[in-house]
């Protein structure tokens, strides 16, 4: 089948496109329990060490600013380690009505939390550590405010990009784009991870012209919860897989080859989970694919412009309002976000117009849990920006100055 499996760790080359050039999917929006967490305090800065770690005392911003109350939680992934970089996972609120960000603190102790998502339950926060020694952390969030890291695991690949939920709350699944390979963790009733149940590298087909091997950039489950789906920027493949839920371990079922030099980076369904759009990073398109819940085939349609002329914009993140009428996508190489109106039930995409960003490199995008709201995260100017979302038109509004956030490269609203 062309892929390697195991459970022990694994050697690979480190990220050999740079970081400026890359980044992260579609975010969980889960609401579970988060709720209280508006009103909460920032989390807690722990050691990564170990698979749980000592409560330390919460950092939390000097500023005595009063919360709307409308605030809701918002988490901000970062570089640690770039130039100009934080600490950490930046914590904030934003007002569900105007959209205005307001920083409460920061998760310390968590090296490069390039991607973040929630448990189903809306009690633990996971982030990626985007590094040659590649892991996953844990963050306990409390309503209190006694937030704590809870434990960390190494990927068994370096790099590691993206991760998701499974929906059953028991799995966590990462990508790992230095070495191409995709990684499972159980969760524990606390939500911290455990060891790892398996390990599949990307060996098939060749890499894409000009790359050196295969580059995990997604993993994410079926609408269905059917299917376990990895993006592989690499191999210009995305692989489809079913994930035994008593073992944890992947088999592959499918997979599906795009054209040579696309560099499929992310993908998002539609709310229907017939179709899937696939962002593509290298030549600048965005492909629509049917999906066929049964076998987990995709089957992809003809690339679609993205609105931002010739030349490469590094299309990043693709997003679908809740209703399936509108998908946008941001452009990073144009500063852009492109709107597009859904047709024939998820079946079509219509390019509609393309919107400045108001900041620098937006990594990453993602909508409010109300869908009223879209959050862009802009890594050179390390600033997080939002817009008012028109149900009816699905035309974009900037919703005032940007929130400055070091080297933000994801936005996670709760």
């Amino acid at each position: 089948m062309g892929i390697s499996t195991g459970t022990g760790s694994e050697s690979g080359t480190g990220r050999d496109l740079i970081r400026h050039g890359h980044a992260h999917i579609e975010p969980l929006r889960f609401l579970g329990g988060l709720g209280a967490l508006a009103a909460g305090g920032a989390l807690s800065a722990c050691s990564r060490a170990g698979e749980s770690a000592p409560r330390a005392r919460s950092r939390v911003a000097t500023t005595s600013t009063a919360r709307p109350r409308t605030a809701r939680p918002l988490f901000i992934g970062t570089y640690t380690s770039a130039e100009g970089g934080g600490p950490g996972i930046a914590t904030a609120t934003y007002d569900g009505t105007s959209g205005r960000i307001t920083g409460t603190g920061v998760v310390e102790g968590v090296g490069d939390p390039s991607y973040l998502a929630v448990h189903p339950s809306g009690r633990t926060l996971y982030a990626v550590d985007e590094r040659d020694a590649g892991a996953v952390t844990a963050v306990r969030l409390d309503a209190g405010g006694a937030h704590q890291v809870i434990g960390s695991r190494p990927t068994g690949g370096p790099a590691p990009c993206h991760l998701s939920v499974h929906p059953s709350g028991r799995w966590l699944l990462s990508a790992n784009y230095g070495s191409g390979s995709v990684a499972v963790h159980p969760l524990a009733a606390s939500g911290a991870p455990g060891e790892r149940t398996d390990l599949v590298t990307h060996s098939e087909p060749p890499p894409g012209p000009g790359r050196s091997g295969p580059h995990a950039h997604q993993i994410v489950t079926s609408p269905d919860g059917g299917h376990v789906l990895a993006v592989d920027l690499g191999n210009d493949t995305v692989y489809t897989y079913r994930l035994d839920t008593r073992a944890g371990t992947l088999a592959e079922v499918s997979r599906t080859t795009l054209k040579p030099g696309a560099g499929p980076r992310h993908l998002t369904f539609h709310p229907s989970g017939r179709y899937a759009y696939v962002a593509n990073e290298l030549d600048n398109t965005v492909v629509v694919c049917a999906y066929d819940p049964r076998t987990g085939r995709l089957r992809p349609g003809a690339p679609q412009p993205t609105g931002t002329g010739s030349g490469t914009s590094y299309p990043a993140q693709l997003v679908v309002t809740g209703d399936g009428g509108y998908a946008y996508l941001a452009n990073r190489g144009h500063n852009s976000l492109t709107r597009y109106a859904v047709e024939a039930g998820g079946s079509r995409l219509r390019l509609l117009d393309t919107v400045p960003v108001g900041g620098d490199f937006p990594r990453h995008i993602a909508l409010s849990p109300s869908g009223g709201l879209l959050f862009a995260a802009n890594q050179r100017s390390s600033t997080v920006t939002v817009f008012h979302v028109d149900r009816r038109t699905g035309e974009l509004r900037s919703a005032g100055p940007a929130f400055g956030s070091p080297v933000a490269v994801c936005a996670l609203p709760l």
